[in-house]
């Protein structure tokens, strides 16, 4: 019976990954369920995965603290003795308008920072021993469409989110050829965090807005950015440092007009 292999989601309690650990469960994976807070939304997706008959350890951590990274990548090899898959999920921003330069400080920068930038890179220097004593792994950050057009919900989460983008090539090349890493860079996602985030009224505003003004039409939900998440894992094997764009179209910008299209 061929082994099964083992992924780490960071922030998998709600959302994207939640939906990305259920996923892999799904595949056959063990599963590492990570939250910070959300302990019961954490076991009941820990309890999904095992429903589909893997193994699930529920780990709390603030990827921001770095023993806490090395924790929690130590205890999948003690449960599993390997690490084959890492989705760098966790996340943190505040919300507040880009006119408001007032809105946001120094230590809202480096709070995110922390959690964005520098947890993400802990994670990856945490299970990158394993990954490369075992010859291979794979690797892919939970990005945003903000760290590419630099709008988001705030300036200092889009910086971190290019940050982030641009970590990726970095580590690319020092991970290889045993690691490959790559990035997604979703647009707006229906969950949850950014309905807590913009309001309830809000958030339904802008799903209605957003609805007509993508080009494809479609917000994507959890489930669609955990299905490109993990296909980064699985089948992507000769992909790294990549950033995908997945935002239904929105980054196209309108369509400029061209000689004589009203002409008829």
């Amino acid at each position: 019976m061929t082994e099964r292999k083992v992924a780490i989601v960071t922030g998998s309690a709600t959302g994207v990954g939640a939906a990305s650990a259920i996923l892999l469960a799904d595949r056959g994976c063990h599963v590492v369920v990570n939250y910070t807070r959300s302990r019961q939304e954490a076991e009941e997706t820990a309890a999904t995965c095992r429903a589909k008959g893997v193994e699930t350890i529920v780990f709390q951590a603030d990827v921001a603290d770095d023993a806490a990274c090395r924790a929690m990548a130590q205890a999948a090899t003690d449960r599993w003795g390997r690490i084959d898959y890492l989705i760098n999920n966790a996340a943190r921003t505040k919300f507040n308008p880009y006119q408001k330069l007032e809105g946001v400080d120094k230590q809202d920068f480096l709070d995110i920072y922390a959690v964005n930038v520098v947890g993400a890179y802990q994670m990856v220097r945490a299970v990158a021993p394993t990954m490369k004593k075992q010859g291979r792994g794979a690797i892919v950050n939970d990005s945003s469409i903000g760290g590419v057009t630099g709008i988001a919900s705030s300036i200092p989460y889009a910086a971190s989110k290019a940050a982030l983008n641009l970590m990726t090539r970095s580590l690319a090349h020092v991970l290889a050829p045993e690691i490959r890493i790559n990035a997604v860079a979703p647009g707006m996602i229906q969950t949850r965090w950014l309905r807590n985030g913009l309001g309830e009224e809000q958030y339904e505003q802008f799903l209605r807005v957003q609805g007509t003004q993508l080009p494809l039409k479609r917000v994507a939900t959890a489930e669609d950015i955990a299905r490109v998440l993990v296909w980064f894992l699985t089948d992507a094997d000769l992909i790294t440092g990549e950033t995908l764009i997945v935002d239904s179209g929105i980054h196209l910008g309108q369509l400029p007009p061209y000689p004589g299209a009203d002409s008829r």
